[in-house]
């Protein structure tokens, strides 16, 4: 079972995460929580890839000093990186399920596309 964490939880888990920062992640979707019923009452609940998300956002902000405006492009640019990396990891595989002569005509038309 995954730890679902508070607002006031995942606030004082995150270092520089200030409920103001907080606020503007959710609205400008770097960071989308689950939303948990619990009968009439409704709480915004993180997991811990988002508060892996929060921390890497806190740090890049002070670290980097960007701002909130630079936040969420930045933050894209490093989601598509992520991707990019998985796609890379499933083309590897793939590769290297061919046989050794089509591994050997892939290599080769790689090194000759630089």
């Amino acid at each position: 079972m995954t730890e679902q964490l508070t607002e006031d939880e995942v606030i004082a888990a995150v270092p520089g995460l200030t409920r103001t920062r907080l606020v503007a992640f959710i609205e400008t979707e770097v960071v989308v929580p689950l939303r948990r019923e619990d009968g009439a009452v409704s709480a915004l609940v993180f997991r811990q890839v988002d508060v892996a998300r929060m921390t890497m956002l806190c740090n890049l902000a002070e670290d980097l000093e960007l701002d909130d405006a630079t936040l969420p492009v930045v933050i894209a640019l490093i989601d598509k990186l992520h991707a990019t990396r998985q796609d890379l990891l499933a083309i590897t595989r793939a590769v290297a399920a061919e046989p050794p002569d089509v591994r050997a005509r892939i290599g080769s038309a790689v090194l000759t596309s630089r």
